[in-house]
């Protein structure tokens, strides 16, 4: 086991993510857009980004523009692009730095169309991915302006002005008769799209659940985002069922320990008191790091081997576990969650304690717990 040389960490298995991508891929047999928006769910966007392309992802996503000049700025030559965009959002920068933009309304093609006209004589037309809400009712052209986005982004097209590189839509998962409305939403409009001379390279729809369960939904490539980091989008099935490693232990060295008596009150509010003598480990993690504080009482830490719970409430530093007569010294290490497969908690067992999803557990973790790249749990 690597001994934590911080007092916290979350250790971060580059080659679980290369795992990962390559089992996704050759599970779906399309290519893969890696999906490392939000510092690529808490492990590193860059990182993340650069183990999924050499492990073969087609192309990289993120949400905003400046996640994506982040990329690139840092070193990232893959394709490259970002879909999220506010209404003041000037899009001079992508042009330099070859950024595809996903188009959610006609205004922001417009304004896309305007920065690529703008660029440097013998400058590359910026390439674009029309975004279409089939449903979601989120970001993304409404059906009703579908013709005329088509239309217009062939034109723009024609004269050289932009590049038509994706369509693209996202899933509710709410069943899969309502994935199946969509797609077929999706597959209309392309068909449309085609009848106005728009010719796009990929049609894309499919985050990791549909991926993974819906076959017919992985067109011309998947957008794999929970997924790249091993964990699992669906209730009813594991990391470990889908063959997928998770890629983060979140861990910290225990700060102090101590014997109480019976009717010992632990943390604020007094919601745990102990009903006997014991000894209690204090764990220098707390809901500034993004440790859930709805998961009090509830949240699962191994230490030593053996796997505690929470006692009391979550702080915003630190935590206390009771661990009865099991011999637990300063300097152990604690950890929340990792691959358990590994005989630790997983992100979903403090998701599951939280009441929310491994998804917001993992995205989560602060800036104070500093990432380390390893493989050795």
């Amino acid at each position: 086991m690597t001994t934590l040389t911080t007092t916290r960490q979350a250790l971060i298995d580059l080659a679980a993510v290369d795992h990962n991508v390559r089992h996704i891929a050759a599970t779906t047999g399309v290519p893969v857009i890696a999906v490392v928006k939000a510092n690529g769910y808490g492990h590193g966007a860059f990182a993340v980004a650069e183990t999924a392309v050499a492990a073969g992802a087609a192309r990289i996503g993120v949400a905003t523009i400046d996640e994506a000049v982040y990329l690139r700025q840092q070193g990232l030559r893959a394709p490259l692009m970002a879909w999220l965009h506010g209404p003041s959002q000037r899009f001079d920068q992508v042009i330099d730095l070859d950024i595809e933009v996903g188009v959610s309304s006609f205004e922001q093609l417009q304004s896309v169309a305007e920065a690529s006209r703008n660029r440097a004589a013998g400058a590359t037309p910026t390439g674009i991915h029309l975004k279409l809400d089939t449903g979601l009712s989120r970001n993304g052209i409404a059906p009703a302006d579908w013709e005329r986005a088509f239309a217009e982004t062939a034109r723009l097209v024609d004269a050289g002005h932009l590049r038509i590189i994706g369509i693209f839509t996202h899933l509710s998962g709410t069943s899969v008769n309502d994935d199946t409305q969509q797609l077929h939403r999706m597959l209309d409009a392309c068909a449309l799209a085609e009848s106005l001379g728009l010719h796009p390279k990929i049609r894309h729809i499919a985050a990791t659940a549909a991926a993974l369960s819906l076959p017919e939904a992985r067109l011309d490539a998947v957008r794999i985002g929970i997924g790249l980091y091993g964990l699992s989008p669906f209730d009813d099935y594991t990391s470990a069922d889908l063959g997928l490693r998770p890629a983060m232990t979140l861990r910290a060295q225990v700060a102090a320990v101590r014997r109480v008596p019976a009717g010992a009150g632990i943390s604020y509010g007094f919601d745990y008191r102990t009903d006997r003598e014991t000894t209690l480990a204090l764990i220098p993690l707390g809901y500034a790091d993004g440790v859930p504080r709805q998961a009090s009482g509830r949240g699962p830490v191994t230490i030593n081997g053996r796997t505690f719970t929470v006692a009391g409430r979550i702080a915003m530093d630190q935590f206390v576990v009771d661990v009865g007569e099991h011999t637990v010294a300063v300097g152990d290490t604690a950890t929340l969650f990792g691959d358990p497969a590994r005989g630790v908690p997983s992100a979903t067992d403090w998701a599951d304690a939280a009441g929310t999803i491994n998804y917001e557990i993992v995205t989560r973790i602060g800036a104070r717990v500093p990432r380390v790249i390893g493989g050795d749990h």
